[in-house]
């Protein structure tokens, strides 16, 4: 009858499982590399960060540190990305928001080496090496920088500063700077909090992540509760009739599996919780 039981118990977790996994794997696929087609004021180079135009969504213009936030993309040409988006009867100027495209960059921050995060610099749209004063991340170095690579020209900032500003090939995916230190959710520790954006790549609500956590604690106090009970009964089966060992011990080692796949549906769950 335990056999039964658990066997029943272990097909509709597997069938949750694959529901669960079906849905995490249709978000991802809706994920392409497509540039949209804006009109602009002003003359915008490939390469630089860019926002909407406030009080005209079709226009687009230079980012600046102070609107960082509302980061929209990078100006490319119109045939780096596989799908655009635009009006033929118009001039427009293509912004890819994801995908490896160039960027402009400069040296405000030190030299950029592949890997580091890039935020927008003092240079309306130009980016630069992240630090943890700005919130809001471009992407991720393809290529290093430096005053001696590559540079196109230099400029001297307000400051005093001679930095160097050039292009490399960015992995774009804008997103809060995990580095970023002005921002701590109200009510959520910090740790929690870097701990929900190395999982999903952006911020989170408090109510999710406390969502996340009471998940994760159900489906623990589920899978110890199985597993306890399975050993319990097994242990008190083997008193009462020795013979019978083989055959609790492929039951306990069932019991076993069934707390993993709770366990296992839950990460899962809260996966999909904060990511989604």
């Amino acid at each position: 009858m335990l056999n039964k039981h658990l066997k029943r118990a272990l097909h509709v977790s597997l069938l949750i499982a694959g529901v669960l996994f079906a849905i995490a794997g249709s978000r991802s696929v809706g994920a392409q590399d497509v540039t949209q087609g804006y009109q602009a004021d002003e003359t915008l180079q490939n390469g630089t960060v860019v926002r909407l135009k406030p009080g005209d969504k079709a226009k687009i213009e230079a980012l600046t540190q102070e609107k960082e936030t509302d980061m929209l993309g990078v100006v490319v040409a119109s045939n780096e990305a596989p799908v655009s988006l635009s009006d033929p009867s118009q001039n427009q100027i293509f912004v890819a928001s994801l995908g490896q495209y160039e960027v402009l960059v400069n040296t405000q921050n030190g030299p950029i080496r592949a890997g580091d995060g890039v935020v927008v610099s003092s240079i309306k749209g130009v980016g630069m090496k992240t630090d943890d004063l700005h919130k809001t991340l471009i992407g991720k170095a393809l290529e290093n920088f430096s005053d001696n690579s590559d540079a196109e020209s230099h400029i001297k900032l307000s400051d005093g500063q001679t930095v160097a500003v050039g292009r490399i090939l960015v992995d774009i995916r804008i997103a809060r700077n995990p580095n970023y230190t002005g921002d701590i959710i109200t009510g959520v520790p910090h740790f929690l909090s870097r701990m929900a954006y190395a999982v999903t790549d952006r911020p989170v609500t408090a109510v999710r992540i406390y969502a996340a956590l009471a998940i994760i604690f159900v489906c623990l106090t589920i899978g110890g509760a199985i597993l306890y009970s399975g050993i319990r009964t097994g242990m008190a089966s083997i008193g009462r009739n020795p013979l019978a060992k083989k055959s609790i011990l492929r039951n306990l080692i069932t019991v076993t599996f069934m707390s993993l796949i709770v366990v296992s549906i839950g990460l899962i769950a809260v996966y999909l919780l904060l990511k989604i």
